[in-house]
């Protein structure tokens, strides 16, 4: 790894590689072994940093507001407050760890050769997953699932199959995180040029006569805001390829010149390609999550188990004291103001200020109330969609972005349904040592609108009315994509329509998030499509 500001003004490589996260490393990990790849990353390395590599600090990075954070803090048009990554490694550094793949149906609609995307899953599996220990507050909530229908129970698998499973996890047995930069290991260092906080300006066309506008290089920044120039050497394999994430990715293809001609022509840039669909197609899969106080002191966990219905939900479960914040720390974790996670509030008055509030305010809970864990249920999909927009011309600026949670009645009523197995499963046979005789299921809905752990307004009496408190409650899970959807902006082999020599290779391309949790997807996708790109370039050859 190297700083951007030890990079030459000028540089040439076989392949340019704009974003070091989930896809990215995979993706030159496995180009750089027959091809010179240059790796941007416009954030840091995790190396080093416990709130990255520490289950036990889970939550810390997504809390830091700091420039230097490995996190940067985004809210959406809706009022949900979310993070993307600034860091090698991406959404993998940040996340609860949940390792599962996508289902068979899901790889055949993407037109994926199912024999290698078991290969370039195993291929990740044997650096970064790990089957988690399962303790109490686990099992009871995978034996309550059982209990109440989410059948057959499939064991520990990585598989999406319908049922009740235990998932893999990128924490280790030590509670070390292990991320999609680990899979750099692979990489032929020879090869691989790395760059760490260095931010792509754009990307550089070149068009000669009637002939498609052709990728040729990228202007990236460093850190002290000195412009570099890298450009593609001669050769016809050779490309640039934009592995940014969903908000990164039509971000830059917009800011290069690739998009609605309206939007760029608001903003002075010159138009490459009007390209209408770029930015449409976001989606965030809604979350809406119960906290269930515990009469006995639960383990620490994150996400370990999960319910995948025949009825378009998803149950999974995190728990313990303090939420992995530490003994002396009163806090909700993956559910809490401290990251954003803000239910007390509509969301247009969710203010930094309205957090700093919230945050006070748990502060001074007695620990009785965070003994316990959360069960949460989320979507498949989802149905409903929205679009993002440029805001600046600056990079490192967050986009609009809309997501429209529950626009499409569809989605409401998968929310419904998955709140209604939660309602089953706590008053499971299985879950009674986590439950409070006295509290019944009504309580806990209302108990949690009143809590700081949700993100909607709250109503007076919300569990008349499982759609209003699906609502009024909804949170991100960070499973957020689209914006780069193929068939509308890449075409199956994820290169640019209208546009040569570029591709897109990340959760931006994606119509629905794969799976229960998409990061087995996008880390599969960066080494399957990287193995597909030097198996052509060695026939070219």
């Amino acid at each position: 790894m190297h700083q951007a500001t030890t990079a030459p003004t000028i540089s040439y490589y076989d392949y340019i590689i704009i974003g070091g996260g989930t896809a990215g490393c995979p993706l030159a990990a496995t180009l750089s072994q027959n091809a010179s790849v240059l790796l941007l990353e416009r954030g840091g390395s995790p190396y080093g940093n416990a709130n990255i590599t520490d289950l036990a600090a889970f939550g810390a990075a997504l809390s830091d507001l700091s420039p230097t954070s490995p996190s940067q803090r985004f809210i959406s048009e809706d009022g949900v407050i979310s993070a993307r990554a600034r860091v090698l490694g991406g959404g993998s550094c940040l996340n609860a760890g949940f390792y599962t793949r996508a289902g068979i149906d899901y790889v055949r609609l993407a037109g994926w050769d199912a024999r290698l995307v078991n290969e370039s899953y195993e291929w990740v599996e044997k650096v970064v997953t790990f089957q988690p220990p399962l303790k109490q507050w686990q099992s009871a909530v995978r034996d309550g699932l059982v209990e109440v229908g989410v059948r057959p129970y499939n064991g520990f698998t990585y598989d999406h199959l319908y049922g009740t499973k235990i998932g893999g996890t990128i924490f280790d047995a030590n509670g070390h995180r292990h991320t999609a930069a680990d899979l750099l290991q692979y990489a032929r260092p020879s090869e691989l040029t790395l760059l760490l906080h260095a931010p792509v300006h754009r990307i550089l066309f070149m068009k000669r006569g009637s002939t498609k506008p052709k990728a040729h290089g990228v202007i990236f920044a460093d850190a002290n805001g000195v412009a570099h120039r890298a450009y593609l050497k001669r050769g016809s394999k050779n490309e640039i390829i934009v592995s940014s994430g969903a908000l990164g990715s039509p971000q830059l293809l917009m800011l290069s010149g690739i998009g609605p001609k309206s939007q760029l022509d608001a903003h002075n840039i010159t138009v490459v390609l009007d390209q209408p669909m770029v930015g449409l197609g976001m989606s965030d899969n809604p979350m809406n999550a119960v906290f269930i106080p515990s009469p006995q002191p639960v383990e620490v966990s994150l996400i370990q188990i999960v319910g995948i219905t025949h009825n378009g939900t998803y149950i999974e479960s995190a728990s313990g004291e303090n939420f992995a914040g530490g003994s002396q720390t009163r806090d909700y974790g993956m559910f809490s103001p401290k990251i954003g996670q803000l239910s007390t509030l509509p969301p247009k008055q969710r203010t930094q200020e309205a957090i700093d509030k919230a945050v006070e305010a748990m502060q001074s809970l007695p620990r009785s109330a965070f003994v316990g864990g959360f069960i949460l249920e989320k979507i498949m999909g989802p149905i409903s969609t929205g679009h993002l927009e440029l805001t600046t011309r600056n990079p490192n600026d967050n986009p609009k972005v809309t997501f429209n949670y529950f626009k499409d009645p569809r989605d409401l009523q998968r929310c419904v349904d998955g709140m209604k197995i939660i309602e089953k499963v706590i008053e499971s046979k299985a879950f009674s040592p986590f439950r409070f005789e006295s509290l019944s299921v009504v309580t806990l809905l209302n108990m949690t609108v009143s809590a700081p752990v949700n993100l909607l307004p709250k109503h007076a009496n919300v569990s008349r009315s499982l759609e209003q408190f699906c609502k009024d409650t909804v949170m991100t899970i960070w499973h957020y994509h689209g914006g780069c959807q193929v068939a509308r902006v890449v075409d199956h082999d994820y290169k640019v329509i209208g546009i040569d020599s570029l591709r897109v290779i990340d959760g931006s391309t994606f119509r629905n998030s794969p799976g229960t949790n998409p990061q087995a997807t996008v880390m599969m996708l960066g080494r399957y499509m990287g193995g597909k790109l030097m198996r052509e370039r060695h026939a070219t050859k």
